[in-house]
């Protein structure tokens, strides 16, 4: 089973590399779909396991200089106490615990994996109409403002689906910063996905949700994984690949929420 999940992590970090795409959109599901790994520990897991493959991404986009840190810092202001609070809350409130809230976390994953589908279809078509309204109507306050309370959002989400860290936290900022490029909208999203998942998942780890060989097998398959469809994503077009994952997300999402 080990050599399966580390199968099934480079599977998912060859679609990471080529789309871009959160791993949690793909590697929450098919723990908990066709593993049959609890919901509670296929989440848990896979914050810190999105934790450590992101860092390679902030790295890499922090060299470059495409991380906005303002941006970045806000998002957490917002995420990193929700994140606590929420854990809190299923951990002392939850019957059982957070084990006890699988049917809740079900959901959560379904509506945000529906979620993360739209925001991959009309990523483009949401960015054209935030930049087409936002002319003259600059805030930077109520920009901060509305950033920090985004951050919160996804706090909550990510912390109960370990989705929404990506597409959503992309589709959000190209609402909040038109202007801004898209390259660094992408890099400061990577770049506050890191502390968010690291300290959702050090809370589901103190919760006793995360399973450490699962994450190490995981992590052996992903690496590579990334690596490589990053290096072959030029090849493969855009246009064909997220409409097929946006499909599969909502497969995926509608199987959660029925179940």
């Amino acid at each position: 089973m080990d050599f399966a999940y580390t199968v099934a992590g480079f599977s998912v970090g060859a679609i990471v590399g080529l789309t871009g795409v959160g791993g949690g959109s793909l590697m929450t599901p098919l723990l908990v779909l066709l593993f049959g790994v609890p919901a509670s520990v296929a989440v848990g897991t896979d914050l810190l396991y999105a934790a450590v493959t992101k860092a390679g991404g902030t790295l890499a986009h922090g060299l470059k200089g495409t991380v906005d840190w303002t941006i970045t810092k806000r998002l957490a202001t917002g995420s990193i106490p929700a994140s606590a609070l929420t854990l809190l809350a299923l951990g002392y409130f939850a019957p059982g615990g957070i084990g006890g809230a699988v049917s809740l976390i079900k959901v959560a994953l379904g509506v945000a994996l529906l979620l993360t589908a739209v925001a991959i279809i009309f990523r483009k078509k949401i960015q054209d109409f935030a930049l087409k309204h936002s002319e003259g109507r600059e805030n930077p306050q109520r920009t901060a403002a509305l950033t920090v309370l985004t951050g919160a959002v996804l706090g909550v989400l990510v912390s109960i689906s370990s989705v929404g860290a990506g597409a959503l936290g992309v589709s959000a900022l190209f609402f909040l910063y038109p202007r801004l490029p898209t390259l660094r909208i992408v890099g400061s999203d990577i770049a506050h996905a890191v502390p968010l998942t690291l300290v959702a998942g050090i809370g589901h780890w103190f919760l006793g949700s995360v399973d450490w060989s699962l994450l190490g097998s995981l992590l052996i398959g992903s690496l590579p994984g990334i690596w490589l469809g990053s290096h072959i994503s030029t090849r493969v077009p855009d246009r064909v690949l997220r409409p097929i994952l946006a499909t599969m997300l909502v497969l995926v999402g509608s199987k959660l929420i029925a179940a």
